[in-house]
């Protein structure tokens, strides 16, 4: 597998926010959103067995792992190794941005999913099917960037009766939308959904690797 880094931080976003966690950045991605903030993770990276990335994570001691990219899903071997970490103990989560096929994943993984919002420019390459695997201990996850990208955000929940499938996640791309009014718009509205920040661009500089 081809992976980009390896490193222990704190999980930044999710219903996991703040706790330690190991994070698997794979190299590969088949979207190029508009506010991504990995583009180093598209091609840079060195090839590693299943066995040395066990090695590497297992001096770090954590329970939780988070595989991120780039993109997971782009490398076949990725389901492989989430099997291997779950015979292992850890806890896994996937950060995948919903293009790919869902149901290849081993159950026990937790799937944070992206669904890709107007203002991406990557929307229209979603994999709606991957909703039907969705289940309680998930999660989707919005990024916003302008009102244009929240009205058609309560649109999709409204759609796929989201809240009452998984758990719903709605943050801001970093410098492009008041996170304050995306919460008072959440207010008004009563969405059930959960308001993330990404907390490691507020304790590290926003473009800080490794964290």
């Amino acid at each position: 597998m081809k992976i980009n880094e390896i490193f222990k931080s704190i999980q930044g976003e999710t219903s996991y926010a703040g706790l330690p966690c190991t994070f698997i950045r794979i190299t590969g991605c088949n979207l190029r959103c508009s506010y991504c903030d990995t583009t180093y993770a598209y091609k840079d990276g060195k090839e590693m067995s299943i066995g040395s990335i066990l090695y590497d994570i297992a001096v770090l001691k954590t329970n939780l792992v988070c595989l991120t990219g780039g993109e997971p899903l782009s490398n076949k071997e990725t389901p492989l190794l989430i099997q291997e970490l779950l015979k292992n103990n850890y806890t896994v989560l996937i950060e995948t941005n919903g293009s790919y096929d869902i149901s290849t994943l081993p159950k026990k993984a937790i799937k944070i999913m992206d669904i890709k919002c107007p203002d991406s420019n990557m929307s229209n390459l979603m994999n709606w099917r991957n909703i039907c695997n969705l289940t309680k201990a998930d999660e989707v996850k919005f990024v916003l960037s302008s009102r244009r990208d929240y009205e058609w955000t309560k649109e999709i929940i409204s759609k796929y009766n989201l809240s009452e499938i998984t758990n719903v996640l709605i943050g801001t791309a970093f410098n492009t939308i008041s996170p304050r009014v995306v919460v008072q718009w959440i207010l008004e509205d009563n969405l059930n959904v959960r308001f993330q920040l990404q907390l490691h661009k507020y304790i590290w500089e926003p473009q800080t690797r490794g964290v």
